[in-house]
């Protein structure tokens, strides 16, 4: 996978679970199936919209490994293989690509403070003891450490890095990266509300949760941005805000992704624990997210 590789929308999928938290890997060919059929252009494994901290090495392999027999080559799988320790992102990332993923995509190490040295070498090892091409997940807001434009920049000039998931809140950090790097690897926002700013300044595309329940929608915009059709792009992504907003809700995007999967009939299941799952209030609030975008729902669950 090369940097021109990484463009469009790229679905972010939860992992489905079954009522004892066992992964549901019939549901997880279920949701890459209605994914691709709605035309992204890429999958996202085992991110925070998958819960990887709440998946032990075996099962994200797993995970990985079914995503990627799903695809069968109809987009590229990009699986999540951060961790704390290089040494553990390193085992990871090789397993992903013992499985046949297309890339790795790594959050900075979380939890502890690191300088932009630590962080620097964090990624050049991994991209120096694995052969594969690694995308770059900047999200301080979880990991507790911000990838700077011109630390990012010059991890472009690493072999194997291809590209930027960037979900820092500050669009001029966005701005800047684009300006500094945006013309050696593919630079794509990780912010569903930003997607279309992010077009309008240069980004490739978006790794995206909300196009893990309304992927037909965020492919829409981004067609209609890339046929010049400006209205109509902005005119899609106005509608989303309100599913976008949702996603955004605090304590977490996963909750809310899997009761908007669950009301439409898809394959979800529970959250793992510790992760909280929705009060009656939050669930009617999907409910109603979803009724405003004139979503199929199981009126049922709702």
């Amino acid at each position: 996978m090369r940097p021109g590789d990484l463009h469009g929308v790229i679905a972010a999928i939860v992992t489905p679970f079954d009522r004892a938290y066992d992964l549901d890997l019939v549901g997880l060919q279920a949701l890459c199936s209605f994914v691709i059929e709605q035309g992204v252009h890429g999958i996202m494994t085992t991110g925070g919209t998958g819960e990887f901290p709440s998946l032990v090495r075996d099962e994200k392999r797993l995970v990985t490994e079914t995503v990627v027999k799903t695809a069968a080559g109809r987009v590229p799988v990009i699986a999540g293989t951060a961790a704390c320790s290089t040494a553990e992102a390193i085992q990871l990332t090789q397993d992903a690509k013992q499985v046949g993923a297309s890339a790795a995509i790594i959050t900075a190490p979380y939890y502890f403070r690191l300088p932009d040295s630590a962080l620097l070498q964090h990624y050049r090892d991994i991209a120096n003891a694995v052969d594969f091409p690694i995308v770059i997940y900047n999200n301080p807001l979880y990991t507790g450490n911000n990838l700077s434009p011109q630390l990012i920049a010059t991890l472009a000039e690493q072999p194997g890095i291809i590209g930027v998931k960037q979900s820092n809140v500050d669009m001029g950090q966005l701005v800047e990266l684009i300006r500094l790097a945006g013309h050696k690897i593919s630079i794509c926002t990780g912010i569903d509300s930003q997607f279309y700013p992010a077009l309008s300044v240069g980004a490739q595309g978006i790794f995206s949760t909300a196009a893990c329940i309304v992927p037909r929608q965020m492919v829409g915009l981004y067609n209609a941005f890339k046929d010049g059709d400006y209205a109509k792009g902005r005119s899609i992504h106005d509608q989303l805000q309100v599913l976008n907003r949702l996603l955004e809700y605090d304590p977490g995007y996963v909750a809310p992704c899997k009761q908007a999967l669950s009301l439409m009939g898809l394959p979800a299941g529970p959250v793992r624990p510790p992760l909280p799952e929705l009060t009656s209030d939050e669930r009617r609030w999907v409910s109603d997210a979803m009724k405003a975008l004139s979503m199929p729902i199981r009126e049922e669950q709702a």
